[in-house]
């Protein structure tokens, strides 16, 4: 079973740097498809509120047979319940559907900048923390300024800023930001949606390897530091993706994969600006 390595956040805790993704699963595919990501070795299984598939997940890991404590579980608040209330009664939503006493991390989904009540929202997730029934917290689609708020509300800054970033948008405009603050990425679409496994440089170093094109495109992002949650409902690809510890790109691969860079076209989803739809 591959040993992922553990990438310590900035409250003292540390999360796998390779998990499991369960976005566009549906809720009686979450179950087979993290139960084969638990068998293949992977301990972060991240969820959301607004995947509707939190059950799913839970019949998972109730089924997993391994203890709770070595297991790293995610979700996110969803888009309507930014209010203080309404974020704490969706938390226990949460629990229940997942069937635990406890969440290793809570994040916000988005902004929701026309709603404007993130900050709100975050008071609630910081309060949960404190009442130790979160061990982390953080943001999902957060811009600098969006962090800047909560930090300057609540004097607490969240450990992770889960965002899309893979070969076709780097992102590289903001980290400096997040490095400077001790704030780590977690990137969601890892592989573009799927759009970046056409591409012809990844083909080449992959053939050069002998590896996938996935396998060449994630073992990029681990050497960047960047914590990675791949997705996918086929149990072959499910294990495939996880082995990606024994082999090493070189210094030309990786400029020739930073060279693909495409900030104007290369993004695959919603923008955190323009993002206001309630779920």
């Amino acid at each position: 079973m591959p040993n992922i390595p553990q990438i310590p956040l900035n409250d003292g805790k540390a999360i796998p740097q390779l998990g499991f993704g369960v976005w566009q699963v549906p809720d009686d595919e979450a179950q087979p498809a993290v139960a084969a990501a638990i068998r293949s070795g992977y301990r972060l299984i991240d969820t959301a509120q607004g995947y509707d598939n939190e059950e799913g997940v839970g019949r998972a890991i109730a089924e997993a047979g391994i203890g709770r404590d070595q297991l790293f579980i995610t979700s996110k608040l969803r888009n309507g319940a930014h209010e203080y209330d309404a974020a704490r009664k969706a938390f226990d939503e949460s629990l229940k559907k997942l069937g635990l006493d406890y969440l290793d991390m809570f994040l916000i989904h988005w902004p929701v900048p026309d709603q404007d009540k993130f900050a709100d929202a975050w008071r609630a997730l910081v309060a949960l923390r404190n009442e130790g029934r979160i061990r982390s917290i953080g943001v999902s689609n957060f811009l600098p300024s969006h962090i800047d708020r909560i930090v300057a509300e609540t004097g607490v800054k969240p450990v992770i800023n889960q965002l899309e970033l893979h070969p076709h948008y780097q992102q590289r405009d903001i980290r400096d930001y997040h490095a400077r603050h001790d704030i780590k990425l977690e990137c969601y679409s890892p592989l573009g949606s799927g759009a970046v496994l056409d591409n012809e440089t990844i083909a080449e170093i992959a053939e050069k390897h002998g590896r996938s094109v996935s396998q060449i495109i994630l073992r990029w992002e681990l050497d960047q530091g960047l914590i990675v949650i791949p997705k996918s409902t086929h149990e072959e690809r499910i294990a495939e993706n996880i082995e990606v510890f024994d082999f090493a790109l070189d210094d030309e691969d990786r400029r020739r994969i930073d060279a693909l860079d495409d900030p104007e076209n290369g993004k695959t989803g919603s923008f955190p600006e323009t993002m206001n739809d309630l779920f």
